[in-house]
C-alpha cells in the first residue's frame, strides 16, 4: 500500500504541476501571439492610412503655406484629403504637426488635422474652432513624448516609419508616424495616425485568467482519471512484479543455480509493464548461463590478446629499420620511432632509396585507431612505396595523386590517411615534398633554431578520386636537420586536458638543436612524457628526424 500511495501521489502531483505549467505556457504564448498579431495589424493598417494621406500630394505647395503661415488652397486640399481619410478609415486621430521643443507646454505646433462631419459639428456645438495651422499643443504632449517626436523629426530617414504604443488621457493608443518632406527632402512635419487599443487591452487582461482557470479544471479532471487508471494498469501489476522480483533475489542468494527461476506474475496489461515482466523472466534464464558465457568469453579474450600481440609485432616489422644500408653513412644520419596508442596503430613512417642519389621520406597518419587503422596503414604504406619506386624518378605530388586514386577504390569504411612525402637529393640537399593534409615539417639550418615550414596542404589520401597535390622545395644545407611527425605529438594531452601544441614541440627540438636525430627524438619524447604525466596516451606517437651532411 505504501508503494501505491507513493505512486498515486507522485504521478498525480506531477500531472497537476505539468497541466498548470502547460496552461501558463499556453496562456503566455497565446497572449504574446494575440498581442503581436494585433500590433502588426495596427502597424499595417496605419502605414496604409499614412500612405493614403502622404502619397501624391503637392508638398512643395504646402511648404509655401507653412512659410507664409496662411491657410491657403494647398492647406485646404490637405485638410480635405485628411478629412476624407478620417471619415472612411477605422482610426481615431489623423494629424500633422511640427515638434518644437521639449518644454512642458506648447512643445508641438499643429499644421493640419483630419475630422469627420460629426467632429466638426461637435466643435461647433462647443463653440470651439477646429485645429488650424500654427496652433500650439499646450499641455497635450508630455515632455518625454515630445522629445521622441523631436528626435524622430530631426533624425529619421526618408520613408522611415515610427511605431509608438503609448498611454494618453484617452486610453491606450498605438501611433504610427512618418516625416513629410518636400521634393528637396526638407522635413515639413510629422504625419501621425492613432488607433485606440482599449478593446485589445481588455481582452489581454481577461485572456490569461481564462486560460489558467481552464487549465486548473482540466488538471483536476485528469488527476481523477489518472488515479483510476494507475490502480488498474500500473499499481497492481507492479506489486505482483515486485513480489516475483523479491522471490528471485532470495533464490539468487542460494547455491542452487538450477532452481533460480523468475515466477511469472501473470501480467496481461499488453504494455511496457507486461514487456518488463517478460524481460525479467528472460533475465533469469540468462543469469543462469552468465558464468559459463563469462568463462568462454574470457578464453576468447585471451586468444584475441595473443593475436594482437602477434599483430603488434607484424606491424613493427613492417616499419623500416636503420640497418647497414642506412647506418654509418657519411651523407646523412637518420632516426625514427612509432609508439601506438593501442596494441596496433594507424601511424607509419617509411624511408627508402629510390636510386643511389635519392632518398624518400614518408610520414603518415591513418584516421581511426586499432585493427582497421592498422590494416589501412599497411595498404597505404605498400601503395605509396610501390608507386615511388615505379619507373623513373617521380615527383612527390605524382606519387600522392596515384596513391590517392588507388586508396579510394573500395574504401567502404571511409578511412583516410594524411601523408607528408619528401624526396631528398643526396648530392644537392634539395628536398622536393608534397603534403596531403599532414602536419607541418620542422627544419633547422646550420647555426639556427628549428622552424616550421608552413607548406600548403592538399586533401587527405582516400578523400576522393582525382585530387591534385603541389610540390615544393626545401634547400637543406650541410648540417641541416629535418623533423617530421604525426599529430599525436602536438596533440598529446595531460590530465588537465591541455595540448602539448606546436610551441612546446619547437622548444623541445631547440633544447639541443644540433643533436643527432636519435637524441632529438629522445628529447621530444622526454618533453612529451613530462608534459602528459600520468594521463593516458590517446593517439599514436610517431617521429622521424634526418640530419643531412652532404656528399664530398
Amino acid at each position: 500500500m505504501d508503494t501505491k500511495k507513493k505512486l498515486n501521489t507522485s504521478l498525480s502531483l506531477a500531472v497537476e504541476i505539468f497541466t498548470i505549467l502547460l496552461s501558463i505556457c499556453l496562456g503566455f504564448v497565446g497572449y504574446q501571439t494575440y498581442y503581436l498579431g494585433m500590433i502588426q495589424k495596427y502597424k499595417d493598417y496605419e502605414v496604409f492610412t499614412l500612405n493614403l494621406a502622404v502619397n501624391g500630394f503637392d508638398w512643395d505647395a504646402l511648404d509655401q503655406s507653412i512659410q507664409k503661415n496662411e491657410e491657403d488652397e494647398a492647406l485646404l486640399r490637405l485638410r480635405k484629403r485628411m478629412d476624407y481619410i478620417k471619415s472612411n478609415a477605422k482610426i481615431n486621430w489623423l494629424y500633422m504637426l511640427v515638434p518644437l521643443n521639449t518644454e512642458k507646454n506648447n512643445n508641438m505646433q499643429y499644421i493640419c488635422t483630419g475630422n469627420t462631419e460629426q467632429e466638426y459639428q461637435a466643435y461647433k456645438d462647443r463653440g470651439e474652432d477646429i485645429v488650424r495651422l500654427g496652433k500650439l499643443s499646450g499641455t497635450e504632449y508630455p515632455p518625454e513624448v515630445a522629445q521622441k517626436y523631436l528626435d524622430f523629426y530631426m533624425n529619421s530617414k526618408p520613408g522611415e516609419y515610427w511605431y509608438y504604443p503609448n498611454k494618453t488621457e484617452w486610453g491606450s493608443v498605438y501611433t504610427t508616424s512618418i516625416v513629410v518632406r518636400n521634393s528637396a527632402g526638407k522635413a515639413l512635419g510629422v504625419m501621425s495616425v492613432d488607433i485606440n487599443m482599449t478593446d485589445i487591452d481588455v481582452t489581454l487582461r481577461v485572456y490569461p485568467v481564462r486560460i489558467f482557470v481552464a487549465g486548473f479544471i482540466l488538471a483536476v479532471f485528469f488527476i481523477l482519471i489518472l488515479i483510476l487508471w494507475l490502480n488498474r494498469r500500473v499499481i497492481y501489476p507492479l506489486k505482483r512484479l515486485q513480489h516475483s522480483a523479491s522471490d528471485f533475489v532470495q533464490k539468487a542468494n542460494g547455491d542452487d543455480l538450477e532452481s533460480l527461476k523468475f515466477k511469472d506474475p501473470d501480467i496481461q496489461t499488453k504494455d511496457e509493464i507486461q514487456s518488463l515482466a517478460k524481460s525479467l523472466i528472460s533475465m533469469a534464464t540468462d543469469t543462469k548461463n552468465y558464468m559459463q558465457r563469462l568463462l568462454t568469453e574470457t578464453k576468447e579474450l585471451e586468444r584475441i590478446s595473443t593475436d594482437l600481440n602477434v599483430a603488434t609485432k607484424i606491424q613493427a616489422d613492417m616499419l623500416p629499420r636503420i640497418d647497414k644500408e642506412f647506418s654509418n653513412r657519411s651523407d646523412f644520419e637518420l632516426a625514427a620511432s612509432m609508439t601506438p596508442a593501442k596494441e596496433v596503430g594507424g601511424d607509419f613512417y617509411d624511408f627508402f632509396f629510390i636510386d643511389e642519389d635519392h632518398l624518400a621520406l614518408v610520414m603518415a597518419d591513418v584516421s581511426g585507431k586499432g585493427v582497421p587503422a592498422a590494416l589501412f596503414m599497411a595498404i597505404s604504406k605498400t601503395i605509396i612505396k610501390n608507386r615511388a619506386l615505379f619507373g623513373s624518378l617521380p615527383l612527390p605530388s605524382e606519387v600522392l595523386q596515384d596513391a590517392n586514386n588507388q586508396l579510394c577504390e573500395g574504401n567502404e569504411a571511409n578511412l583516410f590517411v594524411t601523408v607528408w612525402l619528401g624526396i631528398l637529393d643526396l648530392n644537392t640537399g634539395i628536398l622536393k615534398a608534397a603534403n596531403a593534409g599532414h602536419e607541418y615539417p620542422v627544419v633547422r639550418q646550420p647555426g639556427k633554431d628549428f622552424e616550421f615550414v608552413q607548406d600548403k596542404h592538399g586533401l587527405v589520401l582516400a578523400g576522393f578520386e582525382g585530387a591534385k597535390y603541389k610540390d615544393y622545395e626545401i634547400a637543406l644545407e650541410k648540417g641541416s636537420t629535418l623533423f617530421i611527425y604525426t599529430d599525436g605529438v602536438p596533440e598529446a594531452t595531460n590530465a588537465d586536458e591541455k595540448l602539448f601544441e606546436l610551441d612546446r614541440l619547437k622548444n623541445a627540438l631547440n633544447i639541443n638543436a644540433d643533436a643527432s636525430p636519435e637524441d632529438l627524438l629522445s628529447n621530444v619524447r622526454s618533453e612529451v612524457d613530462k608534459f602528459v604525466g600520468s594521463a593516458p596516451q590517446f593517439d599514436d606517437l610517431t617521429m622521424l628526424a634526418i640530419k643531412y651532411k652532404g656528399r664530398k
